[in-house]
């Protein structure tokens, strides 16, 4: 019996009674919590009592007194987030020191610094900001040589970051990084002019490469040609000579010599392609000497030669 009790009263204690204790101590400001990157300020009768910067539990009558209990009834608190915020703002007209009209893109990051000028120094501190910035930049890159704007974003960057800054500062604002993001023309025409030149630009630099490539090969040919030229000369005067060395030690060797001239004298009438008679070794004279006058000698069916007949004298 004694344990259900304990248990009943701890129950209602844990889960009724300190919620309800806690909720009571909310209403009457005794105790606030603050997130990460946020902040509290606590107003009573339009005058600032306190600022509470400092993520955790905080106890507002041991920082603030028991005067802590009538803001909520007779002021105000406004919570405000104090994380980095960034925000890019587009195409803002400028022109150059020739008249040529650009667009400028900026980018920057701020974050809230002193609270209580956040709220009272300015209506909409966010929207002056972005004003300013706008207006610095058209302020401070007109006028400027189209050569620097296309290519000094760096020092641009910096010099609308000193001219925004103060009046940052001044509306509770702390500005992080500027930065100069893109930069363009404005001028359809004019983009497409430059469109025009560039491409032309780019064939040029295409033309030069192809033909700089090309009589690269061209030298690399000639000189390869001129060598293959002299090695060839060489080739030609030294064959003479190789070929006679190579004779005369054939030469030595009788044999090998009449072999070698039958050898070319077969491959000579080979290439020449033409018709070859062949006569015994124990051929009579008759035949030699008919062969000789060119005669087209035919067997007859006894096999004798019928030799040619005579012309008839008249």
């Amino acid at each position: 019996m004694n344990f259900v009790t304990a248990f009943i009263c701890t129950f209602v204690l844990c889960w009724i009674t300190i919620p309800a204790l806690l909720v009571l101590l909310g209403l009457i400001n005794f105790y606030t919590t603050v997130m990460e990157g946020r902040c509290k300020v606590y107003i009573l009768f339009g005058r600032v009592i306190g600022v509470i910067t400092e993520p955790g539990l905080h106890l507002l009558w041991l920082r603030l007194g028991p005067q802590a209990a009538l803001v909520r009834f007779f002021g105000r608190v406004h919570e405000i987030d104090t994380r980095l915020d960034q925000e890019y703002l587009r195409s803002n007209p400028v022109n150059t020191e020739e008249g040529t009209p650009m667009a400028v893109g900026v980018w920057y990051e701020m974050r809230v610094k002193h609270p209580v000028d956040f709220l009272f120094k300015n209506v909409d501190p966010r929207g002056s900001l972005r004003a300013n910035v706008a207006n610095a930049t058209v302020r401070c890159l007109s006028n400027l040589p189209l050569n620097d704007m296309l290519e000094s974003r760096h020092s641009m960057s910096r010099m609308v970051r000193s001219e925004v800054s103060p009046k940052a500062e001044e509306w509770g604002y702390q500005l992080g990084s500027i930065y100069i993001r893109k930069v363009n023309f404005r001028d359809s025409l004019m983009i497409r002019q430059i469109e025009q030149k560039v491409v032309n630009r780019l064939r040029q630099v295409t033309s030069a490469i192809r033909q700089a490539g090309t009589n690269q090969v061209d030298i690399i040919t000639s000189s390869a040609e001129r060598q293959a030229a002299t090695e060839f000369a060489k080739a030609r005067s030294v064959r003479p000579q190789m070929i006679g060395q190579a004779l005369r030690e054939i030469g030595q060797d009788p044999d090998v010599l009449n072999a070698v001239f039958e050898t070319l004298e077969v491959e000579r009438l080979v290439k020449a392609n033409v018709d070859i008679t062949l006569i015994p070794d124990q051929g009579n004279e008759t035949l030699v000497g008919l062969l000789a006058s060119g005669v087209d000698l035919k067997l007859t069916q006894a096999g004798a030669i019928k030799p040619p007949i005579p012309p008839l004298n008249q």
